[in-house]
């Protein structure tokens, strides 16, 4: 073993890229929920970003280190203490065998990403190692970690390095996702799609890796909330009734309900932060515009992270 769990924590995954080119099979895109913050944490310790590390989910668990190893974490803000002192986020560390792990509530933000050099080990099925909890598959025999888990991982070397001031995102209560129109924003009426783009939303307490409610002013669609199946991805937002469900990396791939828009890629990651009580704000742009977007930041974080065309 290398490092054993002594407590697991709220929900505690091991997590990877997403499951791609699956959808038409039904199998979910999965993968860690905010890949930005897995790649940063993997770029510490001299991981390809999509290195298998450890998600962790509101609050921690305690971990203890059988071998010496450097690691690194990235995301959500989390009090994080080895043998009673206090390490940051966002630069390499380094551990001895023996050394105990406290991860510790988030204050801001959902998920925190744990990254060991060399990554962890995990089982890869349908080219990804990300845990699917709903199917049971990937990661740690497919479920979230249990105390008493020894996880196992190459302890590969690497240099210390920290993330520069620029490319630490930033956590908050608040965020404004990117979203286009989706196929049945037309269904709407004028009042709905007013509150839509308008309104300030709040995470609503049912939100996990499949998804999240926004509770807000009620919205009116007219097909009353139900359709014919069609096609769904990481980051449509649904309306089943009178309110809107942003669906998160976990969701099936198809659904019932309207779809009334289609958060951006490049804004998808920020939805893997947001928790409970959390507000949004839902900013409409036009196709040529996510685009441009997109490819600007991609450009952006090209400079710290190269493989940011994949991340996002």
């Amino acid at each position: 073993m290398t490092m054993t769990v002594v407590k697991p924590g709220l929900q505690s995954t091991l997590q990877s890229r997403p499951r791609t080119g699956l959808r038409h099979q039904g199998v979910p895109a999965g993968g860690a929920a905010d890949p930005l913050s897995l790649a940063l944490a993997n770029r510490l310790v001299g991981n390809a970003w999509d290195a298998t590390a450890l998600e962790v989910t509101l609050a921690g668990p305690v971990l203890r280190f059988e071998r010496d190893c450097a690691y690194a974490f990235a995301g959500a803000a989390v009090p994080v203490a080895r043998n009673g002192i206090a390490v940051e986020a966002h630069e390499t560390l380094f551990a001895r065998a023996g050394d105990e792990l406290v991860i510790g509530p988030a204050t801001a933000g959902a998920r925190l990403y744990l990254a060991v050099a060399g990554g962890f080990d995990a089982d890869d099925v349908l080219g990804s190692s990300s845990t699917n909890l709903q199917a049971a598959f990937g990661g740690f025999g497919g479920r979230a970690l249990q105390a008493g888990d020894a996880l196992q991982y190459a302890a590969g070397a690497a240099e210390a390095v920290t993330t520069p001031a620029e490319f630490r995102p930033p956590m908050a209560a608040s965020r404004a996702l990117r979203v286009c129109e989706s196929a049945e924003t037309p269904l709407l009426d004028g009042a709905g799609r007013e509150a839509l783009f308008g309104a300030n939303w709040v995470v609503d307490r049912r939100a996990d890796r499949m998804g999240l409610r926004l509770d807000g002013p009620p919205l009116s669609v007219a097909s009353e909330g139900r359709m014919p199946s069609a096609g769904v991805l990481p980051g449509t937002i649904q309306c089943p009734g009178d309110a809107p469900y942003l669906l998160g990396v976990d969701a099936g791939t198809v659904g019932g309900y309207p779809r009334v828009a289609q958060v951006t890629r490049a804004d998808r990651h920020l939805t893997g932060q947001l928790r409970p009580g959390d507000r949004v704000r839902l900013l409409h742009r036009e196709p040529e515009e996510a685009v441009a977007e997109l490819r600007a930041k991609v450009d952006y974080w090209s400079a710290w992270l190269p493989d940011a065309a994949e991340i996002f």
